[in-house]
């Protein structure tokens, strides 16, 4: 899909290193801030950032610190409040004062903290696929181990297996080897920081002081987020949750026209 629109491209420095922004549609639109799953960048939102973009907003796709075109990123542990400041920091350096924010994995679990610490600066949340918690720290523990061993590049295919399914891999080489490449990229210290600072999420019990329009939106077939994201929806009043059918972890990839339906109905209860 293509917009019609030039991406411009432009970098913030903050406590999160020099964060890569790429920005696409009218410099007037109504912002509309992304942030992508550990390991990915702003690629996974090409698609998205168009859809948006050809509707008046103003699209501003973050690469999270270490991740994508962002660079020098500090040694962790980072904690997930480190991640929504830079998101916050973004905004301040681009002089927006109130945006709609898109997050999925890792992306989400930083935007309930944005929920939480920065209600005024936001006009809604879109948090996809991601958990408010997380209860099984030792998961991260031995993808670090094996990065620090082999770099992020150790940890590419069985990634893109996990997120996408074989299926979808063996249909799909093209978009596999792409996130295969943007996996083995992530700079470690990036990868371990922001592991570190899901292994530490802990915004659940906060949930009920979100007080933003708030989509959820999760792949069926991503266990067990369907079921975690069901309870998070009890938590934050007035939540809507859409669940994607035959998706995965990145149901804006896998599953695109289902997802961009559900992105679409939010923007319209939100206005």
């Amino acid at each position: 899909m293509e917009a019609g629109f030039e991406k411009e491209t432009r970098r913030v420095r903050c406590a999160g290193g020099d964060i890569a922004v790429h920005m696409l549609g009218p410099a007037a639109g109504t912002p509309v801030l992304m942030t992508h799953s550990i390991m990915a960048s702003s690629m996974m939102w090409e698609r998205q950032m168009a859809l948006l973009a050809d509707r008046g907003f103003r699209v501003i796709a973050i690469d999270t610190r270490g991740h994508g075109g962002s660079t020098e990123p500090p040694q962790g542990p980072y904690g997930m409040d480190d991640l929504a400041a830079d998101t916050v920091a973004v905004m301040d350096a681009l002089d927006i004062r109130q945006a709609h924010y898109i997050g999925l994995s890792l992306g989400g679990m930083s935007g309930f903290g944005l929920g939480i610490r920065y209600p005024q600066r936001f006009l809604s949340l879109v948090l996809c696929d991601a958990r408010a918690d997380w209860p099984a720290p030792a998961v991260w523990e031995e993808r670090i181990v094996a990065a620090r061993e082999g770099g992020c590049a150790a940890l590419a295919q069985a990634t893109v297996l996990r997120w996408f399914g074989q299926a979808f891999v063996d249909s799909h080489p093209d978009v596999a080897a792409r996130f295969v490449d943007t996996i083995g990229a992530t700079a470690l210290d990036g990868f371990v920081g922001c592991a570190q600072a899901i292994q530490g999420l802990d915004y659940l019990d906060r949930l009920g002081q979100i007080a933003l329009p708030v989509t959820l939106i999760v792949g069926a077939n991503d266990k067990p987020l369907p079921e975690a994201m069901a309870e998070i929806r009890t938590r934050i009043p007035g939540a809507r949750l859409e669940i994607i059918p035959d998706a995965g972890h990145l149901p804006n990839i896998d599953q695109p026209e289902a997802f961009d339906a559900a992105l679409l109905r939010h923007f319209e209860r939100a206005a």
